[in-house]
């Protein structure tokens, strides 16, 4: 449990962010074509029916969409152990190398934290073995150094190997368990976006899922600009909240990387921030609230970590978003950094006070989940008109369903 001790984080509960999801709405399958999928347009309050390929007409010049170019990796791995039994382990995080762009460089051994199925089965210290016949012939072992902890160190020959090819012969991808169905050929495909780059997400930016060559051709023709921000999505955002009350909720820890280019972008953006995806969102706003730790103290010597309740300390009135971004770049730059990585584990509920976004395109959540929480934060209240319009109207729902345009 989280050690919430300050009294500014709303009392919330999670069943008031409830809403009945037939099944039959989910989403099993993409569309054939990825921008033709639907999209509910909410500005000022008012709610219209579009299609995908129409986002450019949609927005206005000078605005700045910020995507996630973060490239889901096959994080899934099967191994049986000699009784017979089915371990299946998922990547959470990197322990050591700790950045994920080190990880996924690692040649001979790693080591993670992981989800594992059947663990009562796994005994700590216990080696298993995979072996994948070709050329060369891959042997990955896997140990379980901490049982609660779900701590599991990886080794393999060759050596030579990065942990990054060892995943792309070994390993699954890691499809959302709401699914229900294994990954399909097809899936290695379309749960990527179509600018997918820097490698180690365990779940895909599903908001992005949508934009096509055309559609980022087309924005660039309205003269919407475009910057690029990478959080890894952990396997984490699949977890479900346990606790009623929301403020006994862990939130998950992401690796964020942050660049000078990045910073520039949204520091010389003249029209409105709009967020692809909850992952862009929070990408955005955690940068911010780090920047307000640089404010306070610029003589870190490393960027700190974004606590889940940093933002509701009840701090003195804050700063506009961009000079916490223009203190963050000037602390880069004092250092010569052009990139560095910071962890968040920034919770985004009813009562935050967004910095610098301005309009969020995202997907549609499951019921009483932290994606949930974030979009009632950003849209207030009338969330539950824009879902009711959207089942009423035959979204498809999820990481595969139809898209949203927040403009609140």
């Amino acid at each position: 449990m989280p050690n919430n001790t300050n009294n500014h984080f709303p009392d919330l509960l999670l069943s008031q962010f409830h809403y009945e999801l037939p099944e039959d709405r989910i989403a099993r399958h993409p569309l054939e074509v990825r921008d033709q999928a639907r999209l509910l347009r909410f500005q000022g309050g008012n709610i219209s029916h579009h299609h995908f390929y129409e986002v450019p007409d949609l927005l206005d010049s000078g605005d700045l969409l910020v995507f996630n170019d973060t490239r889901v990796i096959p994080a899934r791995l099967f191994f049986r152990r000699d009784s017979g039994a089915l371990i299946e382990v998922v990547l959470l995080h990197p322990l050591q190398p700790a950045e994920v762009s080190g990880a996924m460089l690692a040649q001979g051994s790693c080591s993670w934290e992981c989800i594992v199925g059947n663990k009562k089965k796994w005994k700590p210290g216990e080696v298993l073995e995979l072996r994948l016949g070709g050329d060369p012939e891959v042997r990955l072992r896997a140990r379980l150094e901490d049982r609660e902890q779900m701590h599991v160190s990886f080794s393999w020959e060759p050596a030579s190997l990065t942990w990054a090819d060892v995943l792309l012969r070994c390993g699954d991808l890691p499809l959302p368990p709401y699914l229900n169905r294994e990954a399909e050929e097809s899936d290695y495909e379309r749960y990527q976006t179509v600018y997918a780059r820097r490698q180690g997400a365990v779940a895909a930016p599903t908001a992005g899922l949508h934009f096509t060559d055309a559609v980022l051709e087309g924005l660039k023709h309205k003269g919407i600009a475009q910057a690029f921000v990478t959080l890894h999505v952990s396997a984490g955002t699949f977890l479900p909240v346990r606790t009623d009350r929301i403020a006994e909720h862990p939130m998950h820890a992401e690796q964020i990387v942050i660049t000078r280019t990045m910073l520039a972008a949204l520091l010389s953006s003249a029209g409105r921030v709009i967020a692809v995806g909850t992952t862009s969102l929070r990408w955005i706003e955690s940068v911010c609230r780090i920047g307000d730790k640089i404010l306070q103290n610029p003589n870190y010597e490393r960027l700190p970590e974004l606590g889940q309740f940093d933002p509701y300390q009840g701090a003195p009135e804050e700063t506009p978003g961009r000079v916490a971004l223009e203190a963050l770049a000037a602390w880069m730059d004092a250092r010569g950094l052009e990139t560095v990585t910071a962890e968040t584990r920034l919770l985004i509920v009813p009562g935050y006070r967004f910095r610098l976004v301005q309009g969020l395109i995202t997907n549609y959540h499951l019921p009483e989940t932290t994606l949930m929480l974030l979009v009632a934060a950003f849209i207030g209240p009338r969330w539950r008109e824009v879902y009711a319009s959207a089942l009423e109207n035959g979204y498809r729902f999820l990481s595969y369903g139809d898209s949203s345009l927040l403009l609140p």
